[in-house]
């Protein structure tokens, strides 16, 4: 029987509708609010149960064009760039060469115990990085780019089903696991939070003074396609070095130009200071995010999990346990056991599971709830976007040889 398939501006409307309803659903029930689970997560988690009843109760696959999402990420990591300046840079230079080492560790650890579990299973050792760091650190894009290789070199026919299935389970998880553990983290150390309401991402829930005005909105989504535009050319000059990095990082690296070189140019006619502004880029950030996250989640089919159960079920158990074990006993330790450090741990499941945006929407849900986080809004977007798919690429080619 054919899919059901729900055009682009469908879509994009159902997506508005969910991102609404995990708004309510977070408002009405206290555990969501409890353990910081992002709003897109709630809503997106209720698509993902009525397309999966509708596929096993009656037969019928419902497919969303979501094209759009792309461009929502863009303009997204472009916000943070734009709002991001050197000085800040610098001031996170030690926290973001920790971050990226603890990255890149994980990633060994990650993949070492994906082949030990594939091999239990009588399995061919390296179908385990399918469900290490292929899938889990490297996101459905990685995924797709590896896993004809893993097939045609390897002999692992089912490298796509085991990669895609991994990515499914890892983005669902990270975006679970972030807030728990940032809240144990809290109470556990009884840390104090920044209760700072200027955040360099999102908006708070209260938002208090005037409100955000026409031209603010509109100059701040000029800058945002201007950031655009420049990315383009920033992320073709990226990949004429044979550095295949995401887009997204080039939308960053312009914002973060843009940021940098133009207030010193044109002090006059840059509106950086400006308090309307920054909160209109902050709301436009907001949007882009909720919608890029609840969109994502649109897309997942969990039935495509019945092939390889047993395997899958057991490696990604421990994946989870892993990540989470790491986060807490390691990463909070070593990124400085304060605050920062909490926030910075609630988005490092969607380094080791998720995705960027993942990490991102979960330090932006505890930051909401407990304070501005600056420098953790900056190093963990740098560490995803260039270290750990570079790291990654080079321990994936080197460990399935």
């Amino acid at each position: 029987m054919n899919p059901i398939q729900i055009d682009a501006f469908a879509s994009f409307t159902i997506a508005i509708v969910l991102l609404f309803m995990g708004k309510d659903l977070t408002s009405r029930i206290r555990l969501l609010r409890k353990y910081s689970i992002p709003e897109p997560v709630s809503g997106g988690l209720v698509c993902v149960l009525v397309i999966t009843l509708a596929y096993l109760l009656f037969g019928r696959e419902i497919r969303f064009e979501l094209d759009v999402r792309n461009y929502l990420l863009l303009y997204f990591f472009a916000c943070i760039g734009l709002k991001s300046d050197v000085a800040m840079l610098r001031a996170g230079g030690k926290p973001l060469v920790i971050l990226t080492a603890l990255a890149g560790s994980f990633i060994i650890l990650q993949n070492l115990l994906g082949m030990g579990v594939a091999g239990l299973f009588g399995l061919n050792p390296k179908a385990g990085l399918m469900a290490g760091s292929v899938s889990l650190t490297g996101g459905i894009g990685t995924t797709l780019a590896w896993a004809p290789d893993f097939s045609s070199r390897l002999g692992i026919t089912d490298a796509m089903e085991i990669g895609v299935a991994s990515n499914m389970v890892g983005l669902i998880a990270a975006c679970c696991i972030g807030g728990p553990i940032a809240g144990y983290l809290l109470k556990r150390h009884r840390l104090t939070p920044s209760g700072d309401d200027r955040l360099i991402i999102g908006t708070p829930r209260e938002e208090e003074g005037e409100p955000v005005d026409y031209f603010s909105i509109l100059r701040a989504w000029l800058w945002l396609n201007i950031a655009l535009l420049l990315g383009q050319n920033v992320t073709r000059g990226i990949n004429s070095l044979g550095l295949h990095l995401p887009d997204f990082v080039g939308a960053l690296l312009a914002g973060i130009l843009l940021r940098n070189l133009i207030p010193p140019i044109m002090p006059k006619s840059f509106p950086w200071k400006l308090t309307q502004t920054r909160k209109g880029m902050a709301l436009i950030s907001d949007i882009c995010l909720g919608m890029f996250l609840t969109m994502a989640l649109m897309d997942l089919r969990p039935w495509e999990l019945k092939g390889s159960v047993a395997f899958l079920s057991t490696v990604l158990i421990l994946q989870i346990a892993l990540a989470a074990f790491f986060t807490i006993l390691v990463v909070y330790r070593t990124m400085g056991k304060d605050y920062e450090a909490a926030v910075i741990c609630s988005g490092f499941g969607g380094i080791a599971l998720g995705s960027t945006a993942t990490a991102v929407a979960n330090m932006t849900a505890v930051s909401r709830e407990y304070g501005a986080a600056n420098r953790a809004f900056l190093v963990v977007p740098l560490v995803c976007g260039f270290a750990v798919d570079l790291i990654n690429a080079l321990v994936i080619n080197f460990m399935s040889r």
